[in-house]
């Protein structure tokens, strides 16, 4: 393969921590841009508010890359907003490499929203399971759909290839990521653990009992470089997830047993945790203190709403991969590992107690 650069666009989240990671590991240079510090070893770190037009054309000034991987969102109170802004993010990155003349590849990372229609009427309308890449989009406003308008529209103006990857609840470790149900779910068996409570689903009963899925943040990585570097994936979406089904009342028990806290199914009216985790900041300051824990900040760990999201839906969701699976990525991880894995590795990095 030839010498490949990579600028990866929200280098701290829990995307970008592990796909620049993997691609350090197999001989990549990368940059990455974010407005925080850097957090993989070996990345050029390039700084910038990506709302920012301005400071993301300096941030970019004389960069080179062959490849682009954009994972970055800001939420906003309405869809019209999330549009707005999250689409004008990725405008200004392609704005900020017009002078990138060794661009070959763009990559997209959106996720199952995709087929469920934007958060304030979060799946009210949903695409047929499983959801499948040709699928139509749905009526109405989605900042996905104006994410992958924008690379479209700076792909044909320049000829480069891209990519879109759809992942489904991602599983991985990264700090301070506002989409991360694993985290999330340590810190509340954490909190359950030490007070004596029952750890609770706090989903639906639909989402407790329905097949579902999840998407290992590392497998992200992989399917990432692999179309990159596959020419049969070029201009392709592809949906991203671990290629296993589970249903939640089946691994709810197994994460309580390896908490050592007694497992509870989804309450009739729901438990939400936005709303039962009022307390949470003060409790977790104690627990951090008690345990000698590098993070104190319980919402720098956890993100309820989020996960209530996920949690809460009342309709199936299943990934279909044969799109992958026909093109060669024949990749596969074991859901239940993904977890226990991410809660090993914040255990070694005394973020939850061990």
């Amino acid at each position: 393969m030839q010498k490949r650069t990579a600028l990866v666009v929200g280098s701290t989240g829990v995307v970008g921590q592990n796909l620049a990671k993997r691609l350090i590991g197999n001989g990549w240079e990368v940059l990455g841009l974010s407005r925080g510090a850097q957090v993989v070893d070996g990345v050029r770190g390039l700084a910038a508010d990506l709302r920012d037009a301005e400071a993301v054309r300096k941030a970019l000034q004389g960069v080179d890359v062959t490849d682009v991987f954009i994972s970055a969102w800001v939420r906003h109170d309405t869809e019209a907003e999330n549009v707005k802004v999250n689409g004008a993010i990725v405008e200004n990155v392609f704005a900020g490499l017009e002078g990138a003349k060794s661009l070959q590849h763009a990559a997209l990372v959106t996720g199952t929203k995709q087929y469920l229609g934007p958060f304030e009427s979060y799946g009210q309308t949903a695409a047929e399971t499983p959801f499948r890449e040709d699928t139509p989009r749905l009526p109405g406003l989605n900042f996905y759909y104006t994410q992958e308008d924008v690379m479209y529209a700076a792909a044909e103006r320049r000829g480069f290839g891209w990519s879109v990857h759809r992942p489904h609840t991602i599983v991985g470790f990264a700090v301070g990521n506002a989409m991360n149900m694993g985290s999330t779910l340590a810190v509340y068996a954490t909190l359950c653990r030490e007070s004596g409570e029952k750890f609770i689903f706090p989903g639906s009963v639909e989402q407790w009992n329905a097949l579902t899925d999840v998407t290992d943040a590392r497998l992200l990585a992989e399917h990432l470089e692999w179309a990159a570097t596959t020419p049969a994936a070029r201009n392709e979406a592809f949906n991203v997830v671990n290629g296993d089904v589970f249903r939640w009342r089946w691994l709810w028990p197994q994460l309580a047993a390896y908490f050592g806290v007694e497992a509870g199914g989804p309450p009739e009216g729901g438990a939400p945790l936005e709303g039962k985790m009022s307390g949470a900041p003060e409790a977790w300051k104690a627990i951090a203190a008690k345990y000698g824990l590098v993070e104190s900040d319980v919402n720098r760990l956890a993100s309820w709403w989020h996960t209530d999201g996920d949690l809460g839906r009342k309709i199936e969701c299943v990934n279909d991969m044969s799109k992958s699976r026909k093109l060669g990525f024949l990749a596969h991880q074991d859901t239940p590992k993904s977890f226990f894995d991410l809660f090993e590795r914040m255990k070694a990095e005394q973020l939850i107690p061990a």
